[in-house]
């Protein structure tokens, strides 16, 4: 027996989906660097475990030390750094302050943990120290001691504190940040001043 061999139909709604799904995805373009920055640094507020109070926020544009002694600061910060793809420089700089806190016994350990992967020649997450720091942190590392890092965290704390510190301060993020709190504010006004009203009414009435 011999079968028609002719061409295969697709079910109306697949051909319609199939033809729909490469249009989508001919038409979807790449994502740009820029982009993709953008949308990190949109997505800095949510990451932060809380939204910060006015009084945070202006307490951050005083000093960067007052970014870094708050926990949400750092967490807001840390964030704003992933937009700009250097957020090792923090996670360093927490590295050192933990190890400070180190058992003496675990010292030596995790000083070469902190060194392989922060600055060592083949670092995953090499953070930027002149050649001096980098050798005198090698040696430091040999004979591990709490401030066997020091120089190395000062260094990443004054890149941070001029360079990341500064754009941070004038990012998108701060900018919504501050709004949210004048938002937040003035929403407050208006519903006091709606209590106020009804309560206003309610005397009235009841005279």
């Amino acid at each position: 027996m011999h079968f028609a061999h002719g061409p295969l139909v697709l079910p109306l709604h697949s051909a319609k989906d199939i033809k729909h799904k490469i249009s989508f995805l001919l038409q979807k373009p790449e994502p740009q660097a820029a982009d993709q920055k953008q949308m990190k640094e949109k997505s800095t507020v949510a990451a932060a475990k809380r939204v910060p109070t006015t009084a945070e926020v202006e307490k951050w544009k005083e000093s960067f030390s007052h970014v870094l002694n708050s926990e949400v600061g750092r967490t807001v910060f840390t964030s704003f750094l992933k937009s700009e793809f250097s957020e090792e420089n923090m996670d360093f700089w927490m590295a050192c302050e933990d190890y400070t806190k180190t058992a003496p016994a675990k010292l030596s350990t995790r000083a070469k943990q902190i060194y392989q992967k922060y600055i060592g020649a083949d670092a995953l997450n090499e953070v930027n120290l002149d050649a001096a720091t980098r050798e005198k942190t090698r040696q430091n590392v040999e004979n591990a001691c709490p401030s066997c890092f020091d120089d190395a965290q000062k260094m990443i704390y004054t890149l941070m504190e001029k360079d990341s510190y500064r754009r941070f301060l004038k990012s998108k993020l701060i900018q919504d940040l501050c709004q949210q709190q004048s938002n937040a504010a003035q929403e407050k006004k208006e519903k006091r001043s709606c209590d106020m009203a009804d309560s206003s009414q309610v005397l009235a009435g009841g005279a």
